[in-house]
């Protein structure tokens, strides 16, 4: 099977790249413009696979996407390209439309014409809106995004299943809940706190940490969208969610419980969290039903919630060279921009 990966340097992505060619009969292109969220060093591991290649390239210049589907002539395209930061969608959201609506509609045209075999959407539970202390999300909840990111994705997976309705083109929709594991970049709740423990930074906390999220392993998704790929049926939704909820504040005390057990030269404590203005029209509580794709295809998240963050913590201690690469400047200026007109300054 040939299959075209749209993002696959990024977090998510390069995950399920590595994931499919570990054991799998699969042709993979990667298709990436290498935005400050993708990196290259995900895929070290495979980058002399003769099954792997990689184009650099933007999911919004047509011109590069049909060069590409005419010489590598892809069966089967999975979209984890997008602009996916909920805090950089308040301050700029001009760019999350362009990629996550645009791009993806030059996806399904582009798929369209050469009559690809399926076109995977890969999307979030963010689309839903917010929950109250109850209930969960099923593939049948109306959409209500909130914020510029979540409104960007939902508006995409309104066109993929709009190509299905009138075109009858073979597409499937995922929504997982928050994802966590090795290679995420530290702007993200999880991967932030261990950087700032490592590096003895303050940890902001929006609000009072009450934020309720479902978490899964990255791998588990991983194994959920390859199932979805080849088992799916067309036109559907599968939601994809851990089954893990917790509270932001109660993520971070437990990620400062392990790391300092690990690092008992750092002097790392919940002294160190600082709670911070909250963000902007955050949603409260995400959770998701996941007994469709249970019922459908069998699968159910496997890793455990502290197994997978123990597992995820030890990758960042023994990869510190990855996260000094991602730290950059870029990503410095945004993280000042973003916390000190929150009351936090280092």
């Amino acid at each position: 099977m040939r299959c075209l990966v749209t993002g696959g340097a990024g977090f998510i992505g390069s995950n399920f790249i590595n994931h499919m060619l570990n054991a799998k009969n699969a042709k993979i292109l990667n298709f990436d413009k290498l935005t400050y969220a993708g990196n290259l060093m995900n895929l070290k591991k495979i980058e002399a696979n003769p099954d792997y290649s990689f184009i650099r390239g933007d999911i919004c210049d047509k011109e590069t996407i049909s060069r590409v589907f005419d010489k590598f002539k892809p069966e089967y395209i999975i979209n984890f390209a997008a602009e996916s930061h909920v805090d950089r969608s308040i301050i700029d959201a001009d760019k999350f439309v362009l990629t996550n609506v645009l791009g993806t509609q030059n996806l399904l045209k582009a798929s369209l014409d050469i009559g690809v075999k399926k076109f995977l959407q890969v999307s979030t539970d963010e689309v839903y809106g917010s929950l109250g202390a109850n209930g969960c999300f099923g593939e049948e909840t109306p959409l209500n995004p909130h914020s510029p990111y979540s409104a960007s994705k939902a508006g995409a997976d309104m066109l993929v299943k709009a190509y299905h309705d009138t075109y009858n083109m073979p597409v499937v929709i995922t929504r997982s809940s928050n994802n966590y594991g090795p290679y995420q970049f530290p702007e993200k709740l999880i991967p932030l706190v261990i950087a700032n423990c490592m590096s003895g930074k303050k940890i902001p906390v929006y609000g009072k940490g009450q934020n309720v999220r479902d978490w899964i392993y990255v791998e588990d998704h991983c194994i959920a969208l390859e199932n979805v790929l080849y088992e799916g049926r067309e036109g559907e939704i599968y939601n994809i969610g851990g089954k893990n909820e917790r509270r932001n504040i109660d993520v971070v005390k437990l990620i400062i419980k392990i790391i300092s057990k690990l690092l008992p030269e750092k002097d790392i404590s919940t002294d160190m969290i600082q709670y911070v203005v909250d963000r902007k029209g955050h949603d409260f509580r995400y959770a998701l039903k996941i007994s469709k794709i249970k019922r459908e295809i069998g699968w159910t998240p496997s890793v455990k919630f502290e197994e997978g963050l123990k597992r995820t913590i030890t990758w960042y201690i023994e990869n510190q060279q990855w996260i000094r690469s991602v730290i950059n400047k870029e990503y410095l200026n945004h993280y000042h921009r973003n916390y000190s007109s929150r009351g936090i300054l280092k």
